[in-house]
């Protein structure tokens, strides 16, 4: 991938992470970037197996969340953590999600 598209998929992803209210500081690499999304979709995919429902779990940047259950509720960033740590800790979110009972 050329550098110029490596930097406009990265801001896109970036982007994206920042409406779901990851925190960034700009400081994150394009793969640590890539694998946060990653874990993010891996994430709500779980949720939606489960019955949730994004619009719901995941509130528009500013507002607090009122998932229709705290499971579904997309973790935040923690000030000064990782990319690493937080994909790791978004992975076992994931699978918390994945052993709920589905919702009917």
């Amino acid at each position: 991938m050329a550098n110029d598209d490596l930097s406009r998929v990265s801001r896109e992803t970036a982007g994206r992470l920042a409406t779901l209210g990851i925190a960034l500081d700009g400081r994150e690499q394009p793969d640590e970037l890539t694998a946060m999304m990653d874990a993010v979709e891996r994430f709500e995919q779980a949720v939606e197996s489960r019955g949730g429902d994004l619009m719901v779990d995941e509130p528009p940047e500013g507002s607090r969340p009122q998932p229709d259950d705290p499971h579904f509720a997309l973790p935040r960033r923690e000030p000064g953590e990782s990319a690493a740590s937080f994909v790791a800790r978004l992975g076992r979110a994931t699978d918390v999600v994945l052993r709920h009972p589905p919702r009917s």
